[in-house]
């Protein structure tokens, strides 16, 4: 590795809790595994410089931030472009995950995209056009199945243009199996949903960068159904709020417009228009009252004091 104590400089491409994999940018078949305590901080994606076995950390261009049930808040990857929120008709996502992670994409200025997978299901059709007339507007939608290869050419396409990705989305909706048919000779495991609960099972358990036949990379890492939202402002979540686009190039009369009830409210004249619709409003409503509530919990202000110190 650098048993002469050279600096040698890398990215993280595995993540096993108390060791990483490090791909090496002037070599880039050559991985080596380096030890490191289970809270330190690397994720995916970082770039390191790694000397003796230790790794420095270099600065992140980017990371995506995601907050879970009990309060934690984790780094999901680094170093992206481009967040790829993967859901399926079967399980569906909890409500509100699509909006969260559209609105922490955003926030931490990556694009979002859409992968609808298992369009070789019956329930699909119906599932697609419902999420079409929801976020077509507002999102790259793509409709593949991992099964049959349907539009898997087009993820490639995309990701040939030189961005790197990573795959988030709850547990069962086919992330790995995805990913096993974009570079085959991955082989990552993968598992059937609960015939009786409709749920997956969480087989990914490692976050793992790959790099695409055609081009790109993409982090495919471990379900979870809790995206909660992380230091986004309320002027954010409206600003990045899926479905809110048009309404928002158009100022509110008050520049703190919580846009409830407010006079001149952009967004509120829409609702009323037609523009958006009540459902997508109510959407909104839910994870703005979500977040309003949380940042006055103490926990919770101690945490984020503590990660801006």
């Amino acid at each position: 590795m650098d048993m002469d104590g050279r600096q040698e400089e890398g990215i993280i491409s595995a993540h096993y809790g108390v060791a990483v994999d490090v791909r090496f940018t002037k070599d880039r078949a050559r991985v080596a595994m380096v030890r490191v305590k289970r809270n330190s901080g690397h994720v995916v994606g970082d770039r390191v410089i790694v000397q003796k076995g230790l790794l420095q950390r270099l600065e992140r261009k980017s990371e995506l931030l995601r907050m879970d049930a009990r309060g934690g808040v984790h780094v999901v990857a680094a170093n992206l472009d481009v967040v790829c929120i993967v859901i399926a008709c079967e399980p569906l996502p909890p409500p509100g995950f699509v909006d969260r992670a559209v609105v922490a994409a955003r926030a931490s200025q990556l694009r979002p995209l859409l992968i609808v997978n298992k369009a070789d299901l019956g329930c699909f059709t119906t599932y697609s056009a419902d999420l079409e007339a929801v976020y077509g507007g507002a999102v790259d939608i793509f409709a593949v199945s991992a099964i049959t290869g349907e539009n898997l050419q087009m993820i490639k396409d995309f990701f040939s243009r030189g961005h790197r990705g990573v795959f988030v989305g709850p547990t069962g909706v086919g992330k790995s199996s995805i990913l096993n048919a974009l570079v085959p000779d991955i082989a990552l495991v993968t598992a059937e949903i609960s015939a009786s609960k409709k749920r997956g099972r969480n087989t990914t358990t490692v976050s793992t960068l790959h790099h695409l036949p055609e081009g790109g990379e993409l982090v495919d890492s471990p379900g979870f159904n809790d995206f909660g939202l992380v230091e986004v402002s309320a002027a954010d979540l409206a600003l990045f709020f899926p479905g809110f686009e048009e309404a928002i190039e158009h100022p509110c009369r008050f520049r703190d417009c919580s846009h409830r009830s407010e006079p001149g409210c952009s967004v509120v004249e829409a609702v009323a228009s037609g523009t958006i619709s009540p459902e997508r409003y109510q959407a909104y409503l839910q994870i703005r009252t979500e977040r309003d509530s949380l940042i006055l919990e103490p926990k919770y202000r101690e945490k984020r004091n503590r990660r801006k110190k």
